[in-house]
C-alpha cells in the first residue's frame, strides 16, 4: 500500500460546546456530556454558515438528540440559508434499498429542492452543486465504521466534486458506533478500487467521518478542497453507540441496530458468497446462511474459541434478497463481550469453517468478495486451504502502514 503525504489543509471549526436549539446533551460514562458536530455547530448560531447559501449531505441519521431532523431545524432557523439537500445512497428519507436511491424530488417537508448523489461523481456531481446553487456543502450522515459503508465514499466523492466546482466542505461530526479504538481487516489495493472502497483504508477503519475526511483531503483526494470539520466534545474511542445517549437511527434499511454495526464489517463479506446475509430477516449480517447448511457450522465455528462471540445453529426464511421464502439453515452470532470481539477475524473465520463444512459453499461469480476485502488474497488463500490465522497474518504488514497513516488524523482520545 502506497499512501502519498501532503500538507493539510484541512482546519476544525472551533465552535462553543453549549447546546442550542436542541435538547440538553446527555451524560456519557464518567458524566462527560457528548456533543455532535451539528450541536455544537448550533450553539455557535451557525457561525460557520453565516453568509452562506448552504447544501447539505444528509440522510435520516442527520437527527438532533431529539430526534428532529437537521434539515427541518436549519431550515426553520432564519440563521441559516439552506437552499438544497443531496441524498446518498437509499435517500435523503432513506425510502431506498441497497443499490437505489430516491431521485431528485422537492421535499414535501421543506419545499427545498433534494438532488441525488448516489453513483455520482467528479464533474458530473461538481455539476449538481453548481446547479444548485450552493457554495458551502455540509456532511452529516451517521457512517458504521467499515470500509464498504458507502457513506463514507459519498463523502469523498462530494469533496472531490465540491473542490472541482469551488465550494467550501465542512463535515459536521458523529461518533463511530463500534468505537474508534483500532483499525482491523485488509487494506484495499487500489487496482479493485469501486463505490464499496475508493481508497486504501483498512476494512474496519476505527475513525469518525471528520477524521476520515481529514485523511481523504490530505492523502487521497486530487487536491485538497477547502475544508473546515466541526468535532464533538465528549467522545472517547473506547466507547460504543450506547454511551453517546443518542437515539439510534437506522442508516440504512439492513442496519437497524447498533448490533449490527458490532458485526457487519465481518459479516457483510458473505455478501461475496452464495449463502445469505440476513438481508430479509430481523437480523441481517447477525443470521447467515444457505440450503442445506446443518449444526456442524456452528459446532466449527464454537470450536476456535473466538473471543467474544458464540455461535448458534440457526434456521430462518428471508423475505427479500437471497433465499427469498425459502428456509435455510446456517448460524447466528451472539457478541457476549463486544470489547474483545474483532468482527472482521470473525467474519474470516466463518468464510473458512463454511468452506470446510458446506460442499456448496461457492464465491459469486463476479469474484464480489475482491472488491469487498480489498484484493484476490482473502479469496485465493482460503480456496488453497488456509485457516483463519494464516489469512489475518497475511494482511498485518498494510495494515500496520495504514495504522501509522490513519494515526496522524485522530481527533479524539
Amino acid at each position: 500500500m502506497t499512501l502519498s503525504r501532503r500538507t493539510l489543509f484541512a482546519t476544525t471549526a472551533a465552535v462553543a460546546a453549549t447546546t442550542a436549539g436542541t435538547a440538553q446533551a446527555a451524560p456519557m460514562s464518567g458524566g462527560r456530556p457528548l456533543r455532535t458536530g451539528f450541536e455544537r455547530l448550533a450553539a455557535d448560531g451557525y457561525a460557520l454558515l453565516d453568509g452562506r447559501r448552504v447544501g447539505i449531505v444528509t440522510n435520516p441519521t442527520g437527527i438532533t438528540r431529539d430526534a428532529r431532523h437537521i434539515v427541518d431545524v436549519m431550515h426553520a432557523d432564519d440563521r441559516v440559508d439552506l437552499v438544497a439537500v443531496f441524498g446518498p445512497e437509499h435517500g435523503f428519507r432513506g425510502t431506498a434499498q441497497a443499490g437505489g436511491s430516491e431521485g431528485r424530488y422537492d421535499d414535501p417537508a421543506t419545499g427545498l429542492p433534494v438532488y441525488d448523489t448516489y453513483l455520482k461523481s467528479g464533474q458530473p456531481l461538481a455539476d449538481v452543486f453548481t446547479a444548485s446553487g450552493v457554495d458551502t456543502v455540509v456532511f452529516d450522515i451517521q457512517d458504521v465504521g467499515a470500509r464498504f459503508y458507502t457513506y463514507i465514499w459519498t463523502l469523498f466523492d462530494c469533496m472531490e466534486a465540491a473542490r472541482l466546482a469551488g465550494k467550501r466542505f465542512v463535515v459536521l461530526d458523529r461518533p463511530n458506533p463500534v468505537t474508534g479504538r483500532a483499525a482491523l481487516g485488509p487494506v484495499l489495493h487500489k487496482e479493485f478500487a469501486t463505490f464499496v472502497g475508493r481508497q486504501p483504508i483498512a476494512q474496519a477503519h476505527g475513525m469518525t467521518v471528520a477524521e476520515l475526511a481529514r485523511l481523504f483531503n490530505d492523502e487521497f483526494l486530487t487536491a485538497p478542497v477547502p475544508l473546515e470539520t466541526v468535532a464533538m466534545t465528549g467522545w472517547k474511542r473506547s466507547e460504543f453507540y450506547d454511551a453517546s445517549g443518542l437515539p439510534w437511527v437506522p442508516p440504512s434499511p439492513n442496519m437497524p441496530t447498533p448490533e449490527t454495526a458490532l458485526v457487519y464489517s465481518g459479516t457483510c463479506l458473505f455478501e461475496g458468497t452464495n449463502l445469505s446475509e440476513g438481508r430479509g430477516t430481523t437480523r441481517p449480517f447477525e443470521l447467515l446462511g444457505a440450503e442445506g447448511v446443518d449444526g456442524r457450522w456452528a459446532a466449527a465455528a464454537n470450536e476456535l474459541g473466538l473471543p467474544g462471540v458464540r455461535f448458534r445453529e440457526a434456521y430462518f426464511a428471508p423475505t427479500f434478497s437471497k433465499f427469498q421464502g425459502k428456509t435455510v439453515g446456517g448460524v447466528q452470532l451472539h457478541v457476549h463481550d463486544r470489547a474483545a470481539f474483532d468482527p472482521v477475524r470473525t467474519g474470516i473465520a466463518l468464510l473458512v469453517t463454511a468452506k470446510r463444512v458446506w460442499g456448496g459453499f461457492a464465491w459469486r461469480p463476479d469474484n464480489w468478495i475482491d472488491k469487498l476485502t480489498g484484493s484476490t488474497q482473502v479469496r485465493t488463500m482460503i480456496d488453497a486451504g488456509a485457516d483463519t490465522d494464516e489469512v489475518v497474518a497475511a494482511w498485518q504488514q498494510e495494515l500496520a502502514a495504514f495504522r501509522r497513516v490513519r494515526r496522524q488524523y485522530l481527533i479524539y482520545k
